[in-house]
């Protein structure tokens, strides 16, 4: 049964985002919405849900349709109240006042512990509250669940719970999800919309499946414009052929010949369509300067503790050669991140037990981006870091995909993509034979993250990076330590670990 029907949806903001978008969401649909960032996967769900208008088109709802629509930001208004509160509200009041008991079933469903429900927002990790949002949305049982982002600022274990607790929902639910988690959407979903400015393409397959019949039928279109390019082509020389004939033997046969295939040929081009070419959010680039050293970083049983002094782990004796892409693997709040600021702060002189070699040059990020300032513009991050003058520094910018009218911008202004492109393109002008890399893929779209590991790989980078992403740190590690109680211990594989975060062992 269908809930939704879309019809020749179009928004344009100065540059159309999508047109003549045609889609059916019915009953048991899980659709994976993808597309790079900017192109309009929130304005979609936005127009699904009722609280942005389309530029042309129409959005056809079943009757007495109920949309819960999970977006990726919490509200300002909402920071001040307990999640148990907001929750509430969500209800409307004559049924909040007798059925407050749906809360305490939707939060126990989410798995929010009581000591969390009576917190403010403002007090909590993204991840709690991105699970406060979701359980307002679904307190009101939608008849389509709309879900933003949902595994942004999660760990891998509430990544888990959130699979969990999608495959219990009612299978009559239908849900349209946006997710740059290429292993999220392969678990979550059983159709996926690749939504483009024009010829958006549907396929009644998981993300990864989909991606592979979407290469195909790419190459396909590109096989077809050039097939029938050369048809005009070959329509062209022969009419060329026929008008000498024809001028030479003055015959008005073979001249209106000539017109006939010119205009068959003029036809054929017409209605010639190219393949699809995606506008790029912009350029991902890395660089590796090299080194001679045999280790880059020695840490001999170095302990890691939390900033008041409690210890977590020791390290052991741990190397970290050239070439090598090592994955920290551990469950939250266990140190990695500690341990990757630890090693930065001694790479940058800090001092500290632990050993670089001479020649190392390090490139940091961390997963917030916290060394922009919001009142930096990339313009002056570029040229304050760097002395490349200004031309060559808008050219950069702009090949990273920040447009001449971003690049005055106040970086607390640019979307977290955007922000995290900026990042990227900063540590490679850095030009680091070392990386350190503490959730890099956040915020990028999964074009950004397949650029990244493809740069990691292809030169061989040196790193040590902490990520949540099943599908990126698979691609891109060759070597794996995992914090095990108070040890930090190098495992073969991340997949057993993975699978215990992901059951909640």
């Amino acid at each position: 049964m269908t809930v939704m029907n879309i019809s020749a949806l179009s928004v344009i903001l100065g540059e159309p985002l999508f047109e003549d978008l045609n889609l059916t969401i019915s009953k048991g649909d899980r659709i994976g919405l993808v597309a790079a960032n900017g192109c309009g996967k929130t304005t979609l769900l936005e127009c699904l849900s009722g609280t942005f208008d389309p530029t042309h088109g129409e959005i056809v709802r079943a009757r007495g349709l109920l949309v819960g629509f999970v977006p990726q930001n919490v509200p300002d208004h909402a920071y001040a109240l307990t999640i148990y509160d907001w929750v509430l509200n969500a209800l409307p009041a004559e049924q909040a006042a007798f059925e407050s008991w749906r809360v305490d079933v939707v939060l126990g469903d989410l798995g929010v512990p009581y000591d969390l429900q009576q917190l403010p927002l403002s007090a909590l990790s993204g991840g709690w509250q991105r699970t406060a949002l979701l359980a307002a949305a679904w307190i009101r049982e939608p008849g389509l669940l709309l879900l933003d982002e949902p595994t942004n600022h999660l760990d891998l274990q509430r990544i888990g719970l959130l699979q969990e607790w999608l495959s219990a929902l009612p299978r009559d639910v239908p849900v349209v999800i946006t997710s740059h988690d290429r292993a999220f959407l392969d678990a979550t979903t059983n159709r996926t919309l690749f939504l483009r400015p024009e010829r958006s393409r549907v396929f009644s397959l998981p993300y990864t499946a989909a991606r592979a019949a979407l290469d195909e039928a790419d190459g396909a279109d590109q096989r077809r414009f050039a097939n029938d390019l050369n048809k005009a082509q070959q329509l062209r020389r022969q009419a060329a052929k026929l008008k000498n004939i024809g001028i030479n033997s003055g015959s008005d046969l073979l001249v209106t010949k000539t017109k006939q295939l010119n205009d068959r040929a003029a036809q054929i081009e017409a209605a010639a369509r190219p393949a699809h070419s995606d506008r790029s959010a912009g350029e991902i680039r890395l660089s590796n300067s090299g080194t001679h050293a045999k280790a880059l970083v020695t840490l001999e049983d170095v302990p890691v503790q939390t900033p008041d002094g409690r210890l977590l782990y020791k390290t052991g004796q741990k190397w970290i050669l050239p070439g090598d892409r090592i994955v920290l693997l551990g469950a939250n709040g266990t140190g990695k991140t500690q341990l990757v600021r630890m090693i930065q702060q001694s790479l940058d002189g800090g001092g500290g037990p632990v050993k670089c070699a001479p020649s190392v040059v390090s490139a940091y990020s961390d997963q917030h981006l916290s060394q922009f300032s919001d009142d930096d513009t990339p313009m002056t991050v570029v040229t304050g870091q760097f002395d490349i003058g200004d031309q060559r520094a808008r050219g950069v910018l702009a090949g990273a995909g920040l447009k001449i009218q971003m690049q005055d911008t106040r970086v607390g202004a640019l979307s977290g993509g955007q922000r995290a492109r900026l990042a990227l393109l900063v540590l490679r002008l850095i030009n680091p034979n070392f990386y350190l890399l503490d959730e890099p893929t956040n915020h990028l779209d999964i074009e950004g993250q397949e650029a990244l590991e493809d740069e990691l790989v292809a030169h061989s980078v040196s790193c040590l990076l902490v990520s949540h992403d099943r599908s990126f740190l698979r691609n891109v590690g060759n070597r794996f330590w995992q914090i095990k109680g108070k040890r930090l211990e190098e495992v073969d594989s991340p997949e057993p670990f993975l699978a215990g975060e992901m059951n909640g062992a």
